[in-house]
């Protein structure tokens, strides 16, 4: 590997920490900020579900003219330059559509960093000795060591500090994206919108994202109210902090090994196993989560309910569509499962959790949405999934 490839892989590292730090950020604590505005728990679901909503749109935007023009890395600077501008407007609204709008836009154009970003680093470890997973998991160490930091904050600060932060690890993110590189591709002429429909409209492709969306729609609850169910059973700022990085802890060693995993037992049966083991996950949460040691014990499942999981996932739009597709397969992936299914989660957690009163029910209910996903999966044979249509 020469000295160019090995810095651009280490730049690739570090967006990504910055990228999955950002969400560490946000993600867990968006909704302590929104309460501390005076956002109730229902306003605070539709906010995540509205914003949420732009998932669908963009992704398919921005990948459909990175297929199209082979400008990936063009459009991963524009998005996380725009992210920035559009995000400073939350320092100005105060409102719900006011923050609706400003959260709006800014995910309209965070949704063209993730999917680019993830073809440039395929692109940038094939033929090498690195892996994916190897420079994904610079975006989970990232995400731990803002989640710690943004949660002791949270101890000795106002419920503004994850706006300051998120502002500046933003700025950060676009200025490293300046010095990155794209490997040179090959222009394809099978970039049709016709032809790729010929592989998305298959049922194992379907299967894939209806499982997928379902497992979002189970993440609602956490992904709204996780902090704040911590915050209401006397859990101290920190410690949820240090609960939230010690899930995404454990997702780093599922990095390292998810290329061998997924060559040893096959896309389907991993999909399934952490689906299911998920829905145990959210279930423990509803019945025993004033029990610390069984959040603990649910928050090291994370590495399967997500580590795992996007990983696979990654690798079986990679590998099931052809490279001119690529961009536009990870982008449909992302609007729908975390897109649609994440709006449909949000918005149900927030008229279920009723200021923390249905927690319980909020949670056994994403549990059966999960396990409903580990269904929906089994009506692909495994074999179908570790191939590619002919």
């Amino acid at each position: 590997m020469g000295r160019l490839s090995r810095t651009n892989l280490m730049l690739l590292a570090l967006t990504y920490w910055l990228y999955f730090g950002q969400l560490g950020v946000l993600v867990p604590y968006l909704g302590i900020f929104l309460d501390g505005r005076g956002f109730s728990s229902a306003e605070i679901g539709e906010l995540f579900a509205v914003i949420t909503l732009a998932r669908i749109i963009g992704p398919s935007l921005w990948a459909g003219i990175a297929d199209k023009t082979g400008q990936a890395l063009r459009i991963l600077k524009f998005g996380c330059l725009l992210t920035v501008v559009c995000f400073s407007s939350v320092f100005y609204f105060h409102g719900f559509w006011g923050l609706t709008l400003s959260f709006g836009l800014m995910m309209m154009f965070w949704t063209a960093v993730l999917p680019q970003l993830e073809v440039i680093t395929m692109q940038s470890v094939a033929g090498s000795n690195v892996s994916y997973g190897q420079i994904r998991l610079w975006g989970s160490i990232g995400f731990i060591v803002l989640t710690i930091f943004v949660g002791k904050l949270l101890d000795v600060a106002s419920s503004e500090a994850p706006i300051y932060v998120s502002i500046t690890v933003l700025s950060a993110l676009f200025v490293s994206t300046l010095f990155l590189s794209s490997p040179v591709s090959v222009h394809r002429s099978d970039t049709s919108d016709t032809r790729i429909w010929l592989y998305l409209l298959t049922p194992v492709f379907i299967v894939f994202l209806l499982s997928a969306a379902l497992l979002q729609v189970s993440f609602g609850a956490y992904y709204g109210f996780f902090a704040l169910y911590m915050r209401d059973l006397s859990y101290t700022g920190q410690q949820t902090g240090l609960l939230i990085a010690l899930g995404v802890l454990a997702e780093i060693g599922i990095f390292l090994v998810a290329r061998r995993l997924i060559g040893r037992f096959g896309v389907r049966l991993l999909l399934l196993v952490c689906m299911l083991i998920t829905a145990f996950r959210w279930h423990l949460l509803a019945e025993y989560a004033h029990l610390f040691w069984v959040v603990f014990v649910s928050q090291l499942f994370h590495a399967l309910s997500f580590g795992l999981t996007h990983a696979t996932s990654v690798h079986f739009i990679h590998h099931f569509l052809p490279a001119s597709f690529h961009s536009r397969g990870q982008a449909i992936y992302i609007s729908l499962a975390f897109g649609a299914g994440g709006a449909v989660g949000n918005y149900l957690a927030g008229q279920l959790w009723q200021q923390g009163e249905k927690a319980a029910l909020t949670f056994n209910v994403a549990a059966a949405c999960a396990l409903a996903g580990a269904l929906v999966l089994m009506l692909i044979g495994a074999k179908k999934m570790d191939a590619r249509p002919a």
